[in-house]
């Protein structure tokens, strides 16, 4: 079986993720062929296109998010990602038991007795008056029948997994700070949520083998996920697929569609599935610097982030800082305050190095004061 190195790793990666190349298409294209942007930092989606696409408006986004074109909502790993409405319906009902555990994991001891089924209907009679609102607003309308819960227990189990929400503008839109107000998904999109299977999953079934826990049912949509993540990941171990997606329980939707998938190996031995067409770059093709959002799942998107990121760097990842890329490795971290992008490196630049930086911060630093401002600093005493 062919092994790929992490080099050539990489470069399948950056080009998957059009970070080798910015491309040519329409930011709703760009959001579903990356399966949704993490998005819990309201700005961030905004650099995370404008490092992929060649001629990215930052109202184009924002006329998606009012249009309902694109929605942000709690799926994958229980985080906020920016996702299209399709795939918001489409997804959905798959994670819901994840995202049930998930909550639980974190309020297992506050939620105690509390019977879910009911919290759910409770918080559906609330929001049946079509009112937008903030998760504690939520909480508070119910805690007086869960008094030891606690709001905030109530509050994340109502909005982050029992009924699927979205985050209405004006939050989300360029340039615009606002909180976050909450309403159905369904009611926000004028359609309901595909269904799983006749017999879905129970806030206590295991994320197991399928979506309902049966390991001989039928997963369409998590084939679906497979599919769409290796478009934008791969090739990827099922381990990655599991980090990415948060879902333990694609086992069976991995064997089904494993005969349309072409395999390799790692440098550690794992087996790494991929489409058989995708794109897999000779190692050797040059990659432009590029700077990253935070949270950005071109380095989240893996269990094994090597392929990007040094592992002693790794904590970055999730500590939220956006990083650069440069020769297609996290070289360095970034921050903008008053119009200057400043760059950290975590190594030393070569000269080359540093005037590639330098020009690619400037035009975000252009990008980020709508043309007004292109300045990159970049600090010399770090390394």
């Amino acid at each position: 079986m062919t092994v790929l190195d992490r080099r050539t790793l990489n470069r399948a990666t950056l080009a998957r993720q059009l970070l080798l190349e910015r491309a040519d298409m329409p930011a709703l294209d760009a959001v579903a062929h990356l399966c949704g942007l993490q998005a819990q930092e309201p700005q961030e989606p905004f650099v995370g296109l404008w490092s992929r696409l060649r001629a990215f408006a930052p109202a184009e986004l924002s006329d998606l998010l009012t249009g309902r074109h694109v929605v942000r909502t709690h799926l994958m790993r229980r985080t906020v990602h920016l996702v299209t409405a399709d795939d918001a319906l489409a997804w959905r009902g798959r994670h819901d038991a994840m995202l049930r555990q998930r909550v639980l994991g974190t309020y297992r001891r506050e939620l105690e007795g509390v019977d879910l089924g009911e919290l759910a209907a409770a918080g559906r009679a609330v929001l049946a008056d079509g009112a937008p609102r903030s998760m504690s607003e939520l909480a508070r309308a119910v805690a007086g029948r869960w008094p030891d819960a606690g709001p905030r227990p109530l509050g994340e189990m109502l909005v982050a997994a029992l009924i699927p929400m979205v985050q209405l503008p004006p939050r989300g839109l360029w340039r615009t700070k606002a909180g976050v107000r909450n309403v159905p998904l369904a009611s926000w999109l004028g359609r309901d949520i595909a269904p799983t299977e006749p017999n879905g999953p129970t806030p206590d079934t295991p994320d197991t083998a399928g979506p309902s826990g049966n390991p001989t049912a039928p997963d369409p949509v998590g084939e679906t996920l497979v599919r769409r993540y290796l478009a934008a990941f791969g090739p990827a171990a099922s381990a990655d697929l599991r980090a990415w997606c948060g879902l333990a329980g694609l086992p069976r939707a991995v064997a089904a569609v494993r005969e349309e998938l072409v395999t390799f190996r790692d440098e550690r031995g794992r087996e790494l599935l991929d489409l058989p067409g995708a794109p897999r770059p000779d190692p050797g093709t040059p990659a432009p610097v590029r700077f990253l959002s935070a949270f950005d799942n071109a380095i989240l998107g893996y269990h094994d982030r090597g392929r990007v990121i040094d592992d002693a760097h790794r904590g970055l990842s999730v500590a939220g800082e956006r990083a650069v890329l440069v020769d297609g490795r996290v070289a360095a971290t970034w921050t903008s305050e008053d119009g200057t992008v400043r760059v950290t490196p975590l190594r030393r630049f070569s000269r080359a190095e540093r005037t590639a930086v330098t020009a690619e911060g400037e035009d975000l630093a252009a990008f980020l004061s709508d043309g007004g401002t292109r300045r990159a600093v970049i600090d010399a005493s770090s390394v």
